[in-house]
């Protein structure tokens, strides 16, 4: 892990994303009024940082009041809270982990037009059903088994992140450097991509949680061809940089994806 001190953009996002938060405290209508006062405390990348961190702050806020409302919309406020966490967490962890990596791709928000219109999808037909069959969308415990699937993915995801420290990084490196060494502890002794795994879940999960039947069969499958190519990929860099030491450990280790054996090694 990278040093004990949080690198200012981290420090930034903690303190925007808190302010975000007052939405549970203060009408929503008033929390416009906090990027007029991000741009008074900020300017030029740290602004972009405290603007987006604080979205998510707002949306984790509203998915929690949505949460402990009396209303059939409380699943879809569970989804709001683990969506936001995810995409905040994501960049507050690499500023922990590995700083020199750090940027605004980091919170994934921008991650690929396909991740976009997948998650588009999945609000349309939560939207579509709730007002068609709303008794689809009141299978309680069908959204209990996603939010346990979104906890233990979200969960595993960043033990992983944490477990590779400064080795971790959002894109494929085609260059092996100095630091980076093979991680084979902690999560990676049971997997070897677990970060894939937790997100794989995670994303259905979601869908679970939402009672999408549609976008359940769809997330798997996208999700699932999207992490086989991932997974390949990396592991030509892997292999290139570790050699035989990566190819005893993919022996060993399966990816903990099902069906994905990962580059086949004559």
């Amino acid at each position: 892990m990278a040093g004990s001190k949080l690198v200012l953009e981290g420090r930034v996002s903690v303190k925007s994303f808190l302010l975000g938060l007052s939405v549970l405290v203060i009408p929503l209508i008033r929390t416009t009024a906090t990027n007029g006062l991000l741009l008074l405390i900020y300017r030029g990348p740290l602004y972009k940082v405290a603007l987006r961190a604080c979205f998510l702050g707002v949306t984790f806020g509203c998915g929690l009041m949505l949460s402990f409302s009396e209303t059939s919309w409380t699943h879809f406020g569970w989804y709001m809270c683990s969506l936001s966490f995810f995409h905040y967490s994501e960049y507050l962890v690499t500023a922990i982990i590995n700083p020199r990596s750090l940027s605004l791709d980091s919170f994934l928000l921008n991650h690929s037009v396909e991740y976009t219109l997948a998650a588009v999808s999945s609000w349309v037909e939560f939207t579509v059903e709730k007002l068609t069959v709303p008794e689809l969308k009141q299978l309680k415990w069908l959204s209990v088994a996603g939010l346990i699937m979104v906890l233990c993915g979200e969960g595993l995801r960043k033990a992983a992140m944490l477990t590779a420290g400064s080795n971790f990084n959002h894109i494929v490196q085609n260059e092996k450097a100095q630091s980076h060494v093979l991680v084979t502890s902690g999560v990676y002794a049971y997997f070897r991509h677990p970060s894939y795994v937790g997100w794989f879940y995670w994303s259905i999960g979601t869908q679970v949680m939402l009672c999408n039947p549609v976008c359940i069969v769809g997330y798997t499958v996208a999700s699932w061809r999207f992490f086989r190519e991932r997974i390949e990929e990396e592991e030509l860099s892997l292999i290139h940089f570790f050699a035989e030491d990566y190819v005893e450990y993919k022996k060993r280790v399966s990816t903990g994806l099902p069906f994905i054996s990962g580059i086949r090694v004559n």
